[in-house]
């Protein structure tokens, strides 16, 4: 073949033409795999901080919710629990008693008397000898569908009630021992709960109820003060324990301060409740009612505030103390720990200000029930 002078200028001008097409698809593909390699990064990083995120939210429930068994630490590496079982007791076609050891931490199967038993999230389900669960989606949520025997094991929660209750009368029988001893003066620990004993009585109890009726709330008074107290000390520790922050305790104490309210109120408190002297029969009839809910109210709102303020408060902390594993430089773990240092500090103001609140209010609904009104009905 031949090539004159003139196409040979034509030919280099068509190479030169399909070069950047051929650069281009080069990029391209460069392009598209720099793609691939940032998509699997991100997966990559994402499902690190998404691991990381469900063992910050593990460790949290640990702490707020209520367990059948006592961890005190944990070792993630080698899947290892140190602490201490605690005795299962089910009621399932009669009692079945075992000892939470049996479900290695929720990961083993359970068996009493033939039957077994499984333990997800702390709540113990009956199963069959594979373990098998039931599921069910609602609402975007997995529910376990297998049947529930009814549950009166000792939980973390309820032993450290126990706990709190024999130091509470372990220390309230030596102070009143020591007032026999010395005549009237308090000695040992006694000394540094005698002037709390004395204001529940002289600025909560008296105020609210009076000088003729309060001596028969003064127990109960004393008995709730220090036991929320206590209780909410105790959950400052790092023992994973929160037992004013579960909604059961704080109903069972509103409950027994509407029972004491309700059993000890006189007349004059329900006449003011079914039929108010002074108001005309119509709303009388209308307000009743209202009134009536309110005794109901009351103790329903105890329940939430002391649940609602513990229960936000372990969260706040724990999520601070998390932020610390979550920043990976010096200067937000440092301002994470100094967050949680200054909330520790406040929860320990918190949990005797909820005991004083809580004391506060039964004192002013004992006040209201025992109050003596003096009137006519005749003069409005």
């Amino acid at each position: 073949m031949v090539f004159s002078k003139k196409s040979i200028p034509f030919f280099i001008a068509i190479l030169i033409a399909f070069l950047p097409l051929n650069g281009k698809a080069t990029t391209q593909d460069t392009v598209a795999v720099k793609k691939e390699v940032i998509v699997v990064e991100k997966k990559e990083v994402k499902d690190e901080a998404t691991e990381k995120q469900e063992k910050i939210d593990e460790v949290i429930g640990h702490h707020v919710l209520d367990g059948h068994s006592f961890t005190l630490f944990a070792d993630e590496a080698e899947k290892a629990h140190y602490g201490f079982s605690l005795p299962i007791i089910l009621w399932d076609n009669g009692i079945q008693l075992f000892t939470s050891s049996k479900f290695h931490n929720g990961e083993s199967i359970a068996e009493s008397n033939g039957n077994y038993y499984f333990l997800h999230h702390e709540k113990i389900y009956k199963t069959d000898a594979t373990g098998k669960l039931n599921t069910e989606l609602v609402e975007g949520e997995v529910h376990v569908t297998n049947a529930q025997p009814l549950d009166f094991s000792i939980t973390k929660g309820v032993l450290t009630i126990i706990v709190v209750a024999l130091l509470m009368l372990l220390l309230f029988v030596s102070l009143a021992k020591s007032y026999a001893k010395n005549g009237g003066i308090s000695s040992g620990v006694g000394r540094f709960f005698e002037p709390i004993v004395l204001y529940v009585r002289d600025e909560i109890a008296i105020p609210n109820i009076g000088e003729k009726h309060y001596k028969k709330y003064m127990s109960f008074l004393l008995t709730i003060f220090f036991f929320i107290w206590f209780l909410n000390i105790f959950g400052l520790t790092p023992l994973g324990i929160n037992v004013t922050g579960n909604i059961a305790v704080t109903a069972g104490l509103a409950i027994i301060t509407y029972l004491i309210t309700t059993f000890t109120a006189k007349k004059d408190y329900w006449m003011h409740i079914f039929w108010m002297p002074g108001v005309p029969v119509p709303m009388k009839i209308i307000l009743a009612p209202i009134e009536l809910l309110g005794t109901i109210i009351k103790p329903f709102s105890l329940m939430i505030r002391l649940y609602a303020n513990i229960f936000a408060g372990h969260i706040v902390l724990m999520s601070l103390v998390a932020l610390m594993f979550i920043f990976h430089n010096w200067v937000g773990s440092s301002m994470s720990f100094l967050l949680s240092f200054a909330i520790s500090l406040i929860e320990i103001l918190v949990a005797l200000l909820q005991a004083y609140i809580f004391t506060m209010l039964s004192a002013l609904y004992f006040g209201a029930a025992s109050e003596e009104h003096h009137h006519e009905e005749a003069h409005h």
